[in-house]
């Protein structure tokens, strides 16, 4: 595993009736959810680092710090970047910038850790009660 700092990469989705803050449970409002900006972020991060990882790795998420700043309506294109701004062994840190057409929603910091994916699900399995 060789992740650079300094890569960036951005996926977007177009707010519909789907991810609505009153569609999800996280508000009463008609507008982008709070968790679904957290969730398009974490999909940058994870495939920013994607083509890095040796074979059987895979990224999980540990911590997330977004401050959801504006609000984006039904048809709007927001779209998120994750940049590179550490690695230390495992753990890659990450700055995030959000947008839609009328600028910046949101922006916040994301850690993320490599693992081997067998050995991850295998050590979740086992807290099974």
């Amino acid at each position: 595993m060789s992740i650079p700092t300094g890569i960036s990469h951005e996926e977007s989705v177009v707010v519909t009736d789907a991810n609505l803050a009153s569609a999800v449970g996280s508000g009463l409002v008609d507008v982008f959810a709070t968790p679904m900006l957290v969730a398009l972020c974490e999909l940058a991060a994870s495939n920013c680092v994607k083509p890095h990882l040796e074979p059987g790795e895979v990224t999980v998420g540990t911590r997330v710090d977004v401050e959801h700043s504006a609000a984006s309506v039904t048809g709007m294109r927001v779209t998120a970047t994750a940049t590179v701004t550490a690695v230390d062994r495992r753990r890659v840190d990450f700055s995030l910038v959000v947008a839609d057409e009328a600028g910046e929603v949101g922006k916040g910091v994301h850690t993320r850790f490599v693992v081997d994916k067998e050995k991850f699900m295998a050590k979740a399995q086992a807290r099974k009660v």
